[in-house]
């Protein structure tokens, strides 16, 4: 867990200013979870919408000179675009790093997903094998994915999310596919992927010398252990973490991104 400060935020506004001020870190990716970071959480996950001040701001730095803007979620591809309200030239990570496009005014410029056969067959088997994990539970559903299937517990109680989570691992364990545990999540992927390998391969695709994530569920903390000492990582809520600042929720994720803006113009 991260040491942490007795004023993080004050230690983040010094980072946040020292960063625009030096040239060398240009350009600067601003890479950002999406739920829980950007958008506060909601039982629904189709009412989930960037703060109306996260709008503004994304918008903002993304004009900059030298500012590279980036979603990353666990979100499908499709979904994440059409919630996301973020400008021309925006990379989106969904999937967990199994998805990547750019945003454009006429749409998604998308790196093709292709699975093969088997990979498709297991993904078919994951979909039939987490339907009955779901049957008979209130409150639990299945999301497809293009290479994952995500068992949802959020509307569940407790016990029953306890149950049908522990389901879903052990089914990922016994089929021999990626399995990651958020919150009130479980996915299953046929495709290797996490947000720490897909942000190190944009940044390096980018030349980015610097990389400032933010994110507030566990399958962030592989883009916090990905990244290297001189990155700015913010875990925005509770919950231990290896990120070196930490703010309180999606409002004051949206004011230290604002802090950014300011200090770069």
């Amino acid at each position: 867990m991260a040491d942490t400060t007795t004023d993080p935020t004050t230690d983040l506004t010094t980072r946040l200013t020292a960063l625009a001020a030096d040239p060398a870190a240009r350009p600067l990716l601003v890479a950002l979870d999406f739920d829980g970071t950007l958008a506060p959480l909601q039982d629904d996950p189709s009412a989930s919408r960037i703060l109306p001040a996260g709008v503004e701001v994304l918008a903002a730095l993304a004009a900059l000179d030298g500012v590279v803007l980036a979603l990353v979620s666990g979100r499908a591809m499709g979904d994440l675009h059409a919630l996301a309200q973020v400008p021309p030239g925006t990379y989106l990570i969904g999937s967990h790093g199994a998805e990547r496009a750019r945003v454009t005014q006429f749409g998604l410029d998308r790196d093709v997903v292709e699975l093969t056969h088997e990979q498709a067959d297991r993904l078919a088997a994951l979909g039939a094998r987490t339907a009955a994990v779901a049957r008979g539970r209130d409150g639990v559903w299945v999301e497809t994915k293009p290479t994952a299937v995500v068992v949802h517990t959020r509307l569940a109680e407790r016990d029953v999310a306890d149950a049908a989570e522990a389901e879903a691992v052990a089914l990922g364990g016994e089929l021999g596919v990626g399995t990651m545990h958020g919150k009130d999540v479980v996915e299953l992927s046929v495709l290797p992927a996490d947000k720490g390998t897909a942000l190190q391969a944009l940044r390096h695709e980018l030349g980015a010398p610097v990389v400032l994530y933010a994110g507030d569920d566990v399958t962030d903390e592989h883009a916090f252990a990905a990244l290297d000492a001189d990155d700015v990582t913010v875990k925005v809520g509770p919950g231990d973490t290896v990120a070196r600042f930490r703010v309180a929720d999606p409002e004051a994720a949206v004011a230290a991104l604002a802090t950014l803006r300011d200090a770069l113009v």
